[in-house]
């Protein structure tokens, strides 16, 4: 934190200290855009060595939220996504270190070609800039958001939850002893340090043009916020509404595996599934097994009509319950008349998300993967798959929805525009 910050925090000017990280961040960013990727993957490295050398000092802080957040009674899969275990840390490692082992990304000539004029013209990879990252209860993202966007050449501005700010400030303590080893701007990337929710609302306002695009990490109330006022670029997610349609040609243990997974590995996910459809076609020993393979692992299941009959512990199911995230060990399931009933439910309830086929039938699980609108769209596995770290990225901020330059895990290619690279040798538009 710079002296300037420091005082704008002690005077309990916002606004002020706000607009102090943005400069700072942009200068940053102008350094980190053209360094070498040999300093930012040592960085990248470094970082992840002192997350593990300093994992006790981490657990402690994090247990200080945890005490906050259960005082609080906030539910059991609020507290999981806010832990953390050494297990946990040890992963936030080693997704610093995959981010350093991928290519780096600045620079990528993506394509090229000469005119007739004789003019080369190249596509280039460039960092976005300065980026401003939302989140709430992961204190992952820290580093997981520090890391991907120093690899992709972009400052960052990290502004935490205050339910994880304890968790955050000692991660961010190992970044900025990554940064400093590798004699990178320590502003490259920076935590606000203030849990006021008047910095988000200068965030979103842009800090006078620092700040390039805004990634929210979070519940639905705040990414709404983000998508209503943000006056620059969002990438975002409103809602994970996922959903499994097993259909009558799967293969029933693949099947059973596939739904306790999609639904209970993690309940608290974005990428776990809300909403199970069935194919009312298949014969009842095709179907009734998965209701009671959920029911059995703990999970509460809202049936329609027919899935009522097929377990006794079935709960009803209301008009709410599709289209709704749950987020828990709650799940709706519903009775579909094949593959085209279940993709036109998906286009009615769900999010864009992730949405997975179970099928043995390669023409149907095709027709469901090209029909389907959604960001991640899969055969034959778990929709808890929707992660960065999952699809080879190291790690991602978030999954986007929309469909502008972004979609899907944002991880570091995600994190780059281009610009052209144009080189002649004295040509001129002709009159």
């Amino acid at each position: 934190m710079t002296a300037a910050v420091q005082k704008k925090l002690h005077d309990h000017d916002i606004a002020g200290l706000m607009r102090e990280m943005g400069r700072a961040a942009r200068i940053a960013a102008t350094e980190l855009g053209i360094a070498p990727r040999e300093a930012k993957d040592e960085a990248l490295r470094t970082t992840a060595a002192e997350l593990r050398k300093h994992t006790t000092a981490i657990l402690e802080a994090n247990a200080r939220d945890i005490a906050a957040a259960e005082e609080a009674g906030k539910p059991a899969s609020y507290i999981d996504r806010l832990m953390l275990d050494p297990a946990r840390v040890e992963g936030i490692a080693k997704g610093l270190e995959a981010i350093a082992a991928l290519d780096d990304p600045v620079g990528t000539v993506l394509a090229e070609w000469t005119r007739p004029n004789g003019l080369k013209i190249q596509r280039v990879r460039v960092p976005l800039g300065v980026i401003g990252i939302i989140y709430e209860s992961r204190p992952n993202v820290t580093a997981d958001a520090g890391g991907l966007s120093l690899k992709a050449g972009n400052a960052a501005i990290l502004r935490g939850g205050s339910d994880s700010h304890e968790s955050s400030v000692a991660i961010l303590t190992c970044l900025r002893h990554g940064l400093k080893a590798a004699g990178l701007p320590l502003d490259c990337v920076q935590l606000v340090p203030t849990t006021n929710r008047e910095a988000v609302g200068h965030m979103l306002a842009g800090l006078d043009g620092a700040i390039d695009v805004i990634v929210p990490r979070g519940g639905k109330s705040l990414v709404e916020r983000v998508q209503k006022e943000a006056r620059v670029p969002v990438f975002a997610h409103l809602e994970g509404i996922c959903h499994t349609y097993v259909d009558r040609g799967a293969d029933i243990d693949m099947a059973k595996e596939i739904v306790v997974n999609a639904k209970m590995r993690r309940t608290g996910v974005c990428g776990a599934t809300e909403c199970l459809l069935l194919d009312k076609n298949a014969d009842e020993d095709h179907v009734t097994p998965l209701v009671t393979a959920l029911i059995d692992a703990g999970c509460e299941v809202r049936g329609d009509a027919h899935v009522q009959k097929c377990d006794a512990r079935v709960k009803p199911a209301s008009a709410e319950d599709w289209g709704r995230e749950f987020l828990d060990a709650i799940i709706a399931v519903r009775m579909v008349d094949g593959v085209d009933e279940a993709i036109t439910h998906i286009a009615r309830y769900g999010s864009q998300h992730t949405d997975a086929i179970v099928t043995e039938c390669q023409g149907t699980a095709e027709r469901f993967l090209k029909r389907v609108d959604s960001a991640i769209v899969l055969h034959n596995a778990s929709t808890q798959f929707a992660d960065g770290g999952e699809f080879g990225m190291g790690a991602e901020i978030g999954i986007a929805t929309g469909k502008m330059h972004a979609r899907g895990p944002v991880g570091v290619e995600q994190l780059t525009s281009f610009k052209y690279v144009v080189r002649g040798n004295g040509q001129i538009r002709p009159r």
